[in-house]
């Protein structure tokens, strides 16, 4: 258990960093994740050929887990549109409400009884970003675009956890990132003609951070994610990834110098997502420690 944590605890410090480099990279939204989809797609593949890892699936079990691609792919473009419309930090903080609708969907979704202390926990989180853009309504559209974007973060882990019983993690990050190519590329002539891109092909330096972006904030982090769920539930995966936040806005305000864009309230609301994920943490270690007293 303490190895899933930890897991989980370094793909969410990397995951922290993909807000730095959404705004750093210049690409439309759209490109920015189909761009990045595609050459993890293309890393992960040499890396599983290499290892002799690469495996068929029937197409019943492609068509599912393509499915679960498109939910990655529009939780990803939404992620990096708040990111665009707002800035790094509005848009790592809104999917601390992950948490919230995770504690819905997951009982939903596998027919659980819903835990009245996690959706205490996730309303919480939510709270806390009802503080921070209270007094922020000039980034509007980011955090409409950053409220998607945290159904998506609440539903992918909660299909995931499903999918690998059957199929081990790279195998299961390969065809969701795959089918996530192929279903945006279906999808983005449409997005484009509202949200239309400068210019499509990267340059040098664009190329540069999406190859950062997709070797160790994509493949690397995927890896270690999927291994983490197969010890720890949905729901602590996903207030965990309310660390996320806490490393993003660090790196904001170091690199991006946003906090000067911010008043006192920011700070209160990041204090509250925070004091969630604590509360959940202690709460998943006390439960560990029982069940293993009890065997």
């Amino acid at each position: 258990m303490k190895k899933a944590f930890l897991q989980l605890h370094i793909a969410v410090f990397l995951a922290g960093f993909t807000a730095i480099l959404g705004k750093l990279i210049e690409l439309n939204e759209g490109l920015l994740v189909l761009y990045r989809m595609l050459l993890s797609v293309m890393i992960l593949g040499l890396i599983m050929m290499f290892q002799g890892k690469m495996s068929k699936i029937s197409w019943i079990d492609f068509f599912k887990i393509t499915g679960v691609g498109l939910i990655l792919a529009i939780h990803w473009l939404t992620f990096y549109g708040s990111i665009k419309y707002a800035n790094a930090s509005v848009g790592v903080v809104c999917i601390s409400a992950s948490g919230f609708f995770s504690a819905i969907f997951e009982p939903l979704i596998l027919k659980k009884r819903f835990d009245i202390m996690n959706l205490f926990l996730g309303l919480i989180s939510v709270l806390g970003i009802l503080i921070i853009f209270g007094f922020h309504q000039h980034f509007k559209v980011g955090i409409i675009f950053g409220i998607i974007s945290a159904i998506g973060s609440a539903l992918f882990p909660i299909f995931n956890k499903q999918l690998l019983q059957k199929h081990q993690a790279q195998t299961l990050t390969f065809y969701e990132l795959l089918g996530g190519v192929i279903l945006l590329s279906a999808v983005l002539p449409f997005y484009f003609m509202k949200y239309e891109p400068v210019y499509y092909v990267p340059n040098m330096a664009d190329a540069f951070w999406l190859v950062v972006l997709a070797g160790f904030c994509t493949v690397l982090t995927f890896n270690l994610q999927l291994n983490a769920l197969k010890k720890i539930s949905a729901f602590t995966s996903n207030l965990m990834y309310n660390l996320e936040p806490v490393y993003g806005v660090i790196f904001a305000f170091a690199i991006l110098k946003e906090h000067q864009m911010f008043n006192e309230y920011f700070y209160l609301g990041i204090g509250l997502i925070f004091l969630a994920v604590f509360i959940q943490m202690r709460r998943e270690k006390n439960s560990n420690e029982k069940a293993v007293s009890k065997q």
